[in-house]
């Protein structure tokens, strides 16, 4: 009868450790919570009746206790395993975000373990994908600001070193002194701009806008620099096509936008602008005739500070701000903006305005 008694034992704790094992499997926190509690009874209860089994055909009181104390400790022993499983789980997760929070941005938590907690390492890991990019962001904002604010406060300083010297007349660079006052003026403008963006302290006064008055102004701003690059520059826009926006805010999107397409577009090339509306929005599109978009371009283009290589050597090619202050301007109402290459060869920059009522 003991062997009786021991083997009833042993069958219990193998089958607890079996569906300890076995809870660790399931998918989410919940499921083994509720396995952990099911088998917290059950077991317990399993003994209780081979218990009053033994009892009824053995008599002994003891080998009662020892069968239920066996039962008792397999179900302490899977508690104990499966709290350990997602204790190991929160401590990995816990680990990195230490590390991260010490400064290693490379940091990420193994995507392992229940549902639960799998999902809020992947959220994890996506946030510090996301601070990492910020702050790479924030490291190349400061790298080409510092650059950009450079260049012209080291000719400024240079011509004036000059002026003091009596090598030359103040007269001769006056000109070059302004235009560099006037690069360091739109500079500043541009990356207040984009704080404001940033900070969501931009306001805008939303008020219904007719799109054709609005464009053709932008386009005539530019018509006297697109004649002497011998480039055409057009509009195609119904009169009475309306959307819901700043009009002083959408056109520096178009003045930004045409500018660049005016950068990039050969001499006898053309660009331009129309508008397609939608049932709840209207797209403006601006299309020129250039040399198109890599593959790189096309993703980094609206980033601040970033420019294409002919770019980065051109002295026109200004701080490389004014597709990123275009994005911010098109998604702060509430629209979206692209770029892509044109089949027929140049490229092709849309954006979105909410249509008016």
């Amino acid at each position: 009868m003991i062997d009786l008694a021991i083997l009833v034992s042993a069958a219990t704790l193998a089958v607890g450790l079996i569906v300890a094992l076995g809870l660790r499997l399931l998918p989410t926190v919940r499921l083994q919570l509720a396995g952990l509690a099911f088998l917290a009874v059950a077991l317990p209860l399993a003994a209780v009746l081979l218990s009053g089994w033994v009892m009824f055909h053995m008599g002994d009181d003891v080998k009662i206790l020892a069968v239920a104390a066996t039962s008792a400790s397999a179900a302490v022993l899977a508690a104990l395993l499966l709290a350990r499983s997602i204790a190991s789980a929160i401590d990995r997760l816990r680990d990195s975000s230490l590390e991260f929070a010490a400064g290693d941005l490379a940091a990420r938590a193994p995507e392992q373990g229940p549902r639960e907690l799998a999902e809020l390492a992947r959220s994890f890991n996506e946030m510090a994908a996301n601070l990492s990019r910020l702050f790479e962001a924030r490291r190349e904002l400061i790298a080409w600001a510092s650059h950009d604010l450079r260049t012209p406060i080291a000719a400024l300083q240079a011509m004036l070193e000059a002026v003091e010297d009596g090598l030359t007349e103040p007269d001769r660079y006056l000109p070059a002194m302004h235009e560099h006052v006037r690069i360091l003026a739109r500079l500043v403008d541009d990356l207040f701009e984009l704080a404001r963006i940033d900070s969501g302290a931009l306001t805008l006064e939303l008020r219904e806008a007719e799109l054709a008055g609005l464009i053709e102004s932008c386009v005539r701003g530019l018509e006297a620099e697109a004649q002497s690059r011998h480039v055409q520059v057009e509009s195609r826009v119904e009169n009475g096509t309306r959307a819901r926006c700043e009009p002083e805010k959408i056109q520096r999107v178009l003045y930004n936008l045409l500018t660049n397409a005016l950068r990039h577009t050969p001499s006898d090339g053309s660009i331009a602008v129309f508008v397609e509306p939608q049932q709840e929005e209207v797209h403006v599109i601006v299309e020129d005739s250039g040399d198109g978009l890599s593959t790189e371009a096309a993703t980094r283009m609206f980033e601040r500070f970033w420019r294409g290589d002919a770019a980065r050597t051109s002295s026109e090619a200004g701080a490389g701000l004014g597709l990123a202050i275009a994005r911010g301007l098109v998604e702060a109402h509430g629209g979206r903006i692209w770029a892509e290459s044109r089949a027929e060869g140049g490229t092709r920059v849309s954006f979105t305005l909410p249509a008016a009522v």
